[in-house]
């Protein structure tokens, strides 16, 4: 049965004056739940798995400010950290012991990176790497795949046109038509598109970027075979293998995608999971390739707030807990037995809907297609249920993220108790979406 909306009254007035500062009343669009029904919600705070709203409403939240907070919200040692670090200062411009205390917990428990350099975002990360990688191999073009977000930059924000193998069309007003002319866009899971793509574009690709596990336009598994497959073909033609670890890093486990396919890419770029959820990001390759990075050489980044001491302090005591033995064993085991029991009370009720998993994410598609690995194999009229499922959720406490492309993330701050109450709201939730 359906339960009446909860009060969004405060948060609705929070929005309309919020549409007087910031461009659709938000500063980053998917907030604003144009994908979904009702007001988008003003979070007031946030505690272990749960969120209170303006309106006082409480969540639990699988959204975990879309990942990095795989400790959940206001962990005790990461907020200590951050109140240890706040009385010494927020920022200085200049390295601090910190920065060598983070990097070498990375570095010494992850054998795919010999250096990293911080920077303050995912989006910038991966700016960055494609920098490098073009001027590692003096050329020009990339290859992207259709379904991978990799932030916002100018040379990434593009998408597919048609045809096989097809130069990319900008998605975004503002985006020069050279700067897509650069990328190239082709279909995932296809072996031969980007046999067709290195063929004709001979001696020209600088670098092939893909999202670990592409989480970002629902959750598209690849198989060990294709990615095997794509390093492969990167060697062989000379081009950097990037793979965008920003939600897959830290999250599949400490070494992320490349462990969980046991592959070796060229760079690799992280994002705010290594800050404890603060604003940060890194890049990381062999030394050899990061030695073309100013200050040692010809490739150019830089940033005031790299390193920033705060973020920095968050992300020590963060990893230190994702380091302790056991710990993604058990997280892992917690989403199992979650999703598993989804997907049992689904297949006895014979609902047309799949629940996709790896790892501690998981993602709703409602379809009857068992594998979907490509963008283009996702229904568009399956969000209508999704925006369906999406209020019922809100209206009984808990909060998925505001799109149907979006996947859900558990924490380690999800209690059993916590994750039951969940699966009994997402039962009732799937009887209406599929009973009215």
């Amino acid at each position: 049965m359906q339960t009446p909306d909860i009060s969004r009254a405060k948060s609705a007035e929070l929005f309309e004056k919020a549409k007087q500062y910031f461009p659709g009343g938000v500063n980053s669009p998917v907030r604003a739940f144009k994908s979904v029904y009702g007001t988008p919600l003003f979070i007031e705070r946030g505690d272990k798995a749960h969120l209170w709203d303006a309106d006082g409403n409480q969540f639990i939240d699988f959204c975990c400010s879309w990942g990095p907070l795989i400790l959940g919200h206001n962990n005790d040692q990461v907020r200590e950290a951050v109140a240890a670090q706040l009385s010494k200062g927020l920022s200085f411009g200049a390295p601090t012991a910190l920065e060598n205390e983070l990097a070498e917990l990375i570095i010494e428990n992850n054998k795919y990176i010999e250096k990293i350099r911080f920077v303050s975002s995912g989006t910038e990360a991966v700016m960055s790497a494609i920098r490098l990688a073009r001027g590692f191999t003096k050329r020009d073009k990339i290859i992207k795949f259709d379904g991978c977000y990799h932030g916002h930059s100018d040379s990434l924000l593009v998408k597919a046109g048609s045809g096989l193998v097809t130069f990319g069309e900008t998605s975004s007003a503002g985006v020069p038509k050279a700067f897509a002319d650069e990328t190239i866009v082709i279909e995932l899971n296809d072996t031969a598109a980007l046999e067709a793509a290195f063929a004709e574009f001979k001696g020209q690709v600088a670098a092939v970027i893909i999202e670990g596990i592409p989480a970002n336009n629902g959750l598209l598994l690849q198989t060990k075979e294709y990615m095997h497959f794509l390093r492969e073909i990167t060697k062989t033609n000379g081009t950097m293998l990037i793979l965008d670890e920003v939600i897959t890093g830290f999250r599949l486990g400490f070494e992320g995608a490349a462990a969980y396919y046991d592959i070796q890419p060229d760079i690799i770029t992280y994002g705010k999971i290594i800050g404890g959820g603060m604003p940060v990001g890194a890049y990381g390759a062999s030394r050899e390739l990061m030695a073309c990075i100013s200050p040692d050489g010809a490739v150019y980044q830089a940033g005031t707030l790299s390193g920033n001491p705060v973020a920095m302090a968050a992300g020590i005591a963060a990893l230190k807990i994702l380091a302790q033995k056991d710990f993604y064993t058990n997280l892992n085991a917690k989403t199992a037995t979650f999703v598993q029991d989804i997907r049992s009370y689904i297949a006895e009720k014979g609902y047309q809907v799949q629940l996709f998993s790896v790892a501690s994410i998981f993602w709703f598609a409602f379809t009857e297609q068992q594998d979907i690995k490509k963008a283009s194999e996702i229904n568009p009229a399956s969000m209508d249920a999704y925006k369906i499922m999406h209020r019922e959720l809100l209206n009984r406490g808990v909060y998925f993220g505001p799109s149907g492309y979006e996947v859900g993330f558990i924490s380690e701050a999800h209690t059993e108790s916590d994750l039951d109450t969940a699966k009994k709201h997402i039962f009732e939730a799937l009887d209406i979406v599929f009973n009215g």
